[in-house]
């Protein structure tokens, strides 16, 4: 995607410095647009931690990467095995929701051959994590094509009059390498020439649609309107959405989906008012193993300050400042799970499905093998 004149995707191999990979830093949009690197496995653990990358198929692709990173730190006296599986499941610990990124490390894991050289290793790992994002890519344009089908039909209903779309969270090119999962119908139907408006959900309490999915989207130039996040529903009682496009961090068989908290309340409004609620993502935010997504997923909770401190700019410094007594207790869970029987569908890269586990399985009957 372009920032200003010059094309960009969230994370990147250094091209004059192989041992380095690029990162957009999230915790400084919208007001700094800053690279970061990573040279080591600690540097991809606690940026994908901290969230100075965030979303499911970035942070999968990160780990990819720590992986190949840690290739670099065998010495002639690591245990190769060893030092690559304690990476592996270090990388894997720092974000227990979104699947992505134990799928992604475990891709990479089984590329490997130890009976031949570092350098073998080294290369392996790269091309693996270089072959994970262009696939995201890939997946994503695809889902833009499925997702674009539905805006077209929405705007012919309504005689070329904007298609309103309600979104949660980032699910844009920041967090997906490049087009998006949510965000990459909506630059379609505008590249297109479809008028089309995202209402924006600030979403607490890290204010990734604020933040990050304004930010993206003025990039873009696509019509935007930021609310809170409790204008949802009074926005869908009134007419004035007319898709609620979210993301996903780990879908069940049967069609549960895990996403930024919030997300939940947004599927019962738009079920009350009968308005679309599509969940979108890659393949790879499948979890086929597990079945009741309220039971079996497991929702990471982040710590208690993000609730009750609020980030943003002043005298051209972010500045963090409390929003509440100090000695407030606080909650701060980072997902809740939306059960199948409020989803309208499901657009992935292969297409848009009811989220059933019959129909999962048959179109991802591959996955299930």
């Amino acid at each position: 995607m372009l920032v200003g004149d010059k094309n960009y995707q969230s994370i990147w191999l250094d091209e004059s410095d192989p041992t380095i990979i690029r990162v957009i830093d999230q915790q400084k949009l919208p007001f700094f647009f800053e690279i970061r690197d990573l040279r080591s496995v600690d540097d991809v653990y606690f940026a994908i931690k901290d969230m100075t990358i965030r979303g499911a198929p970035l942070i999968g692709a990160a780990g990819a990467f720590g992986i190949y990173l840690a290739t670099l730190e065998i010495g002639p006296a690591t245990n190769i095995r060893l030092h690559l599986e304690n990476a592996a499941r270090y990388l894997a610990s720092c974000r227990p929701t979104a699947i992505n990124l134990s799928w992604a490390i475990n891709y990479v894991m089984k590329k490997l051959n130890y009976s031949f050289s570092v350098k073998f290793l080294s290369d392996t790992a790269l091309n693996a994590a270089v072959e994970i994002c262009e696939k995201e890519k890939e997946n994503c344009r695809q889902i833009g094509k499925h997702g674009l089908s539905l805006i077209k039909k929405v705007s012919k209903k309504k005689k070329g009059e904007p298609v309103n779309i309600l979104t949660h969270c980032n699910a844009g090119w920041l967090a997906c390498i490049d087009y998006g999962t949510v965000t990459a119908p909506v630059y379609f139907a505008h590249d297109e020439g479809i008028p089309v408006h995202v209402w924006v959900d600030e979403t607490r309490p890290r204010n990734q649609g604020a933040r990050l999915t304004t930010w993206e989207l003025g990039q873009a130039g696509v019509p935007y309107t930021l609310i809170s996040d409790n204008t949802g529903g009074h926005l869908m009682q009134h007419g004035m959405v007319d898709l609620v496009f979210v993301g996903c961090d780990r879908a069940t068989r049967k069609g549960d989906v895990a996403n930024k908290i919030g997300t939940y309340l947004k599927a019962l409004a738009a079920f009350d008012n009968k308005i679309p609620f599509y969940s979108v993502f890659p393949s790879t935010s499948f979890d086929l193993k597990i079945n009741d997504g309220i039971v079996e997923i497991p929702v990471e909770e982040r710590d208690p300050e993000e609730v009750t401190t609020i980030s943003g700019i002043a005298g051209g410094k972010i500045e963090s400042v409390r929003i509440c007594p100090d000695n407030t207790k606080a909650a701060n869970f980072g997902f809740d799970v939306t059960p199948a029987k409020y989803i309208t569908g499901l657009i992935t890269e292969k297409g848009i499905c009811k989220p059933n586990e019959k129909e999962i399985i048959k179109m991802f009957s591959d996955n299930f093998k």
